[in-house]
């Protein structure tokens, strides 16, 4: 999960940006149909009973998520935690396989599949790290704290989805619509969601997505922050410094870019920022560069700002490639800079309704169980392509405590992490329908394309 942002905090805290409402604004109530739904649903025989394995199974989760933690899964090197995860999902009764892409994807089938009003959910965690290759993640334990790099992010996501599906079926609940429990790749970096992007072009029947990322249970993200992300690569002639002074330096174009980059004025709301997050280039202390490179990196909730932006920092860097030529008075010919400019992120931005399904029963879920919906939040995660797709969706936590994601300081305390599982359960629960006892709130979209 990347580049948080408030959208509503409640109590004491009270921040940020809105979404359909003001800044001072409480959120709209949850629907009535969800409350009484989730009410019924907590009462059922089977629900209970599930509830409870989560509880009486908090250990067992836990022990997943270490020994996940512990598979190293760096950015498109996740074929070996897929592998184990595939095994434990087919440990578990799914008829599961590995797309083209890396997915690992079970599907859970609704009684009432054959009906054309049963939807289909996916439920996903992500199986890659912001890691590299080589990283130690064993995990070490100091005072209620366990530490290693990605225990929370995704680990934690991942052992959560495992223990629905194990309750699920440990308590025999048949729900009316498909569950399809994914274990996705591409979520950190510059995978640029590829495990969704792949996911959503294979099944076009998916009606309503729910991925399970950190660990907060209050804490509902329900808007995607899109971004874009260039490599911009000057290139130019070369030289020795002294001989042949006179010809444009790469490094000199790259930073007028950068100075021009840097006096932008961007949108506080919807909020929309940038950064030159890394540059690179040059062959010695003594020579005029020939290449020089920068990572540029554009982000906004707003689709339209985001490409505003776009073209406004490309143009930049254009017109410090004719500034560096026109200082040394080239001509067009071989000896001029040129720019290359590659898109190497592109993770789409959305704004949902907080009406919308996903996130309405999401909240009744949640506090269906005594629990707080303290922050609806705008985030970049697995939930940016289906909610740029207008198609129902949030990213939940997967329950206990954690902090210092994607640094190798990261930590988990598993303290009252069963309410994840739980939760993430209920509006699984409450948007395919309990067969024979609930309808579905999650609709089946009009139309698949």
């Amino acid at each position: 999960m990347r580049c948080r942002k408030i959208v509503y905090m409640f109590g004491s805290l009270l921040l940020g940006v809105t979404m359909n409402a003001t800044a001072q604004d409480a959120p709209p109530p949850v629907s009535k149909q969800a409350v009484q739904t989730l009410q019924k649903i907590n009462q059922l025989a089977q629900v209970k009973a599930a509830l409870a394995a989560i509880e009486r199974d908090d250990a067992l989760t836990f022990r997943d998520q270490v020994e996940l933690t512990e598979i190293p899964a760096p950015p498109f090197k996740e074929s070996v935690r897929a592998a184990e995860y595939l095994k434990r999902m087919r440990a578990l009764g799914l008829d599961a396989r590995i797309d083209a892409e890396g997915n690992v994807i079970g599907i859970r089938k609704g009684r009432a599949a054959a009906n054309a009003n049963a939807p289909r959910l996916v439920l996903a965690a992500h199986l890659d790290t912001v890691f590299a290759e080589g990283t130690n993640v064993k995990v070490r334990k100091e005072g209620d704290r366990y530490y290693a790099p990605g225990i929370g992010d995704d680990a934690r996501g991942l052992a959560a989805l495992l223990q629905v599906l194990r309750s699920m079926n440990e308590a025999k609940i048949e729900t009316a619509g498909d569950i399809a429990f994914v274990g996705n790749v591409g979520e950190e970096e510059l995978g640029d969601l590829r495990g969704v992007k792949a996911l959503f072009r294979d099944d076009k029947a998916i009606d309503g997505f729910i991925s399970i990322d950190g660990t907060s249970v209050w804490r509902v993200v329900i808007g995607a922050t899109g971004s874009r992300r260039f490599k911009i690569t000057f290139k130019g002639p070369g030289g020795h410094s002294y001989g042949a002074f006179g010809l444009p330096s790469a490094i000199h174009a790259m930073g007028r870019a950068i100075a021009k980059m840097s006096d932008v004025e961007t949108l506080r709301e919807p909020k929309t920022t940038f950064t030159v997050g890394t540059v690179s280039g040059g062959t010695s202390v003594n020579s005029i560069a020939a290449e020089a490179e920068l990572g540029l990196d554009i982000r906004s909730e707003s689709p339209a700002e985001l490409a505003k932006v776009e073209a406004q920092m490309l143009a930049l860097a254009q017109q410090a490639v004719d500034e560096e030529n026109a200082r040394w008075k080239m001509k067009p010919g071989a000896n001029r800079i040129r720019l290359d400019i590659k898109l190497v992120g592109d993770r789409p931005a959305g704004l949902q309704q907080v009406s919308s399904p996903v996130v309405d029963v999401t909240r009744a879920a949640i506090t269906s169980r005594g629990l707080e919906v303290r922050s609806l939040a705008t985030s970049s995660t697995d939930s940016n392509l289906p909610i740029s797709l207008s198609i129902p969706a949030a990213t939940l936590g997967g329950g206990g405590a954690g902090g210092a994601s994607h640094s190798p300081g990261e930590w988990f305390s598993p303290a009252g992490g069963y309410t994840g599982p739980q939760t993430i359960m209920l509006t699984v629960l409450g948007l395919v329908g309990v067969y024979g006892a609930t309808k579905p709130l999650l609709p089946k979209r009009s139309a698949h394309k």
